[in-house]
């Protein structure tokens, strides 16, 4: 006769293998969202003040240099 032993689920079913099979690729899929935003909204004041100017990238500041006649704000 089989024995049945109690394996325990995670809340809403996310388990480790789910974790392992899908993690790289919504991580991959979520920075690549977060950098078409990022390069969509550069062009409003308070992302390009609040993100671009104020925090350094590889030690280097985002610096606008369109003259200001080509820009829409």
């Amino acid at each position: 006769m089989a024995r049945l032993s109690y394996q325990p689920t995670s809340p809403l079913n996310f388990t480790r293998t789910w974790g392992k099979r899908w993690g790289p690729s919504l991580s991959i899929w979520g920075i690549g969202a977060g950098t078409a935003a990022l390069f969509v909204l550069s062009v409003t004041p308070v992302v390009r003040n609040g993100l671009l100017v104020k925090v350094p990238v590889l030690g280097t500041y985002y610096e606008d240099k369109t003259p200001a006649s080509d820009k829409p704000f």
